[in-house]
């Protein structure tokens, strides 16, 4: 192990930038894959609780679609009454915030180190949510309608979560690079900070 570490250690110094980079990604990985396993936990049941909403069909364009031979309603927000309707929508989203939220504050805080500004990074990091998510539910109203004719719903809601969470996974990579690019510094140290009197 510590033969590893002084390997790293030598690469990181020769190579900051694709040390960044791997150190970034791998834990971006992990952070990720975890909040995914809780999206994926939470969309098995949550549905459920929330069906007192109504399973009417509920979204925004609402275009009438047919790719594959597999007919769906293509939807950029909401789902169908087939694909769960109004309470799938609204457990979703649900999901999908309660998820990035704690991710904001990890992977800010321990993967990307970073010291901006927190509202201004929140912000940004808020508006990359709502453009993600529209774009992945826009291919998930036809991966719902697909998954359905092959999987049971516990099944079709572990895949669905794994394939809307890795295209997030990928997209959010960069925007938290972007977001989080003020990274911290090691504080100066006493000898460094002090100046000699003259």
């Amino acid at each position: 192990m510590e033969k590893l570490k002084k390997m790293w250690q030598s690469f990181a110094e020769k190579n900051p930038k694709i040390a960044e980079w791997v150190r970034e990604g791998g834990l971006f990985f992990l952070v990720s894959t975890l909040i995914t396993v809780l999206k994926m936990i939470l969309l098995v049941f949550l549905p459920d609780m929330l069906s007192f909403l109504g399973d009417h069909s509920f979204g925004f364009p609402g275009i009438p679609l047919t790719i594959f031979g597999v007919p769906f309603t293509w939807n950029i927000l909401g789902y169908e009454h087939e694909d769960g309707g109004f309470a799938y929508f609204v457990a979703y989203l649900v999901i999908m915030f309660v998820g990035e939220v704690i991710n904001f504050f990890i992977q800010r805080k321990y993967v990307f180190r970073s010291n901006g500004n927190i509202a201004y990074q929140g912000m940004w990091y808020f508006l990359a949510f709502i453009i993600i998510t529209c774009i992945v539910n826009s291919i998930n109203c036809y991966w719902k309608a697909l998954a359905q004719l092959y999987f049971n719903n516990v099944i079709e809601a572990i895949v669905t979560t794994v394939v809307s969470g890795g295209i997030s996974m990928v997209v959010f990579f960069f925007v938290n690079k972007i977001v989080f690019k003020e990274k911290k510094t090691e504080p100066e140290s006493a000898t460094e900070s002090q100046t000699p009197e003259g």
